[in-house]
């Protein structure tokens, strides 16, 4: 991995691809051909602090630096030139949590778990790094540090291999942490975890991986990982309960999607084989694929016939849609997006043909009339082509009334 992405959700069910926000080039005295493992950011002061574990040339050690940002879509800037933490074995998936009273602590390692006191300037810290003695319970890496109604919660990947997600909580922010359990038990399916635990508009979720897509895909998947999230209700008590596996929990849609207003063509809820490695022949298969550049920001292209986007929860009101609009780009003339309500195979309400838009990279809106749509549907965009020869690249859409 060579880069840092963000994907953003107002709905938990359809989320849009905002591209890179931080790559190996952020750090050029960094090891520069991998390695761009787990992050995480928090904010502080109206400013984004991204810290991730990279390697440095010379030394089988990996370091944890700090870049930093105006808006967590970045672009992040190197703010040390140099290490934060390191180097060590241990260090790894680095975690941040400011507490009530301002003091910032930041946890990371595998398998030990590791905490120092960062500065109020997140980018220095005060105190001696310490070593989490007994350690927890079943804890490998990926902790995740948060505090919940004066609790303290450390979610973690558990004992490999395979890993689940475990978690243990402490009356203090440096512990003694106790074990609680697992919160997603140690499966087959995913040789590696990672949670993230977070409140959102009234529900309680949690990340992690799973691997159940890739494996359906192609039994090479080279670590590519799918991302899961369930919602869960903590207990009275405060503890997490054991949801199993992914495939036993959910996250409903809140609200829904307006489609009067620009929906990114990367806004997404489902999809037909999107893949986005399309330089790497093991992970390119006909489909989408997104990609990005300084004029459009990022948008979906390698387009391919009979693929398709799925946007869920699409609100048209009583009223419904008059006309369907996209910011297309093609080169060649060919190809058309089919307007599908419920279903990939669902009623067709209207179809753009797209024709030559100029040159590549010149952005045209095309548009059609559509029969009426109304109340909440879900919307596929199925792509039509010729064979698997990738067509338009696609930017952006709305229904106008």
């Amino acid at each position: 991995m060579l880069d840092w992405r963000l994907y953003s959700s107002t709905d938990m069910v359809n989320w849009t691809d905002r591209g890179v926000v931080a790559s190996l080039k952020t750090f050029p005295w960094a090891v520069q051909t991998n390695d761009a493992w787990a992050p995480q950011v928090i904010a502080r002061d109206g400013k984004f602090y991204l810290f991730v574990p990279i390697s440095v040339a010379g030394s089988p050690k990996n370091v944890i630096a700090v870049a930093v940002a105006d808006n967590p879509a970045g672009p992040f800037k190197d703010a040390l030139g140099k290490p934060l933490i390191g180097p060590a074995r241990d260090n790894i998936d680095p975690t941040a949590w400011i507490d009530d009273d301002g003091q910032a602590y930041l946890y990371w390692g595998n398998p030990n778990l590791w905490y120092v006191k960062l500065n109020k300037d997140m980018v220095s810290y005060s105190g001696p790094i310490t070593k989490i003695e007994p350690g927890v319970r079943d804890y490998q890496e990926g902790p995740w540090f948060y505090k919940r109604t004066g609790r303290y919660y450390m979610a973690f990947a558990s004992t490999c291999c395979p890993e689940g997600i475990g978690y243990a909580m402490s009356d203090k922010p440096t512990g003694p942490w106790a074990y609680k359990g697992p919160i997603m038990d140690h499966d087959p399916r995913a040789t590696g975890n990672h949670p993230g635990i977070i409140d959102y508009k009234g529900g309680s979720y949690v990340f992690g991986f799973s691997y159940e897509h890739n494996f359906a895909l192609t039994p090479i998947h080279h670590e590519r990982r799918s991302v899961s999230v369930a919602k869960f209700d903590y207990n009275a008590d405060g503890t997490i309960p054991n949801l199993g596996w992914w495939d036993k929990t959910s996250a409903p849609q809140i609200g829904t999607l307006d489609p009067y207003k620009r929906v990114e063509a990367e806004t997404i809820a489902w999809t037909s084989r999107l893949k986005r490695d399309r330089d790497r022949p093991y992970a390119w298969a006909p489909g989408v694929t997104t990609a990005q550049d300084d004029r459009a920001g990022v948008y979906v292209t390698r387009i391919t016939d009979r693929s398709y986007i799925k946007v869920a929860g699409v609100d048209f009101g009583q009223t419904g849609a008059k006309t369907f609009v996209a910011s297309l780009a093609n080169e060649r003339p060919g190809g058309a997006i089919e307007l599908r309500l419920d279903r990939v195979d669902g009623p067709v309400i209207g179809t753009v043909q797209v024709g030559t838009t100029g040159a590549a990279g010149q952005w045209r809106e095309l548009g059609t009339p559509v029969s009426v749509a109304t109340g909440v549907r879900d919307l596929f965009l199925v792509f039509k082509g010729s064979g698997d020869n990738p067509m338009f690249d696609f930017d952006y859409w709305r229904f106008e009334q």
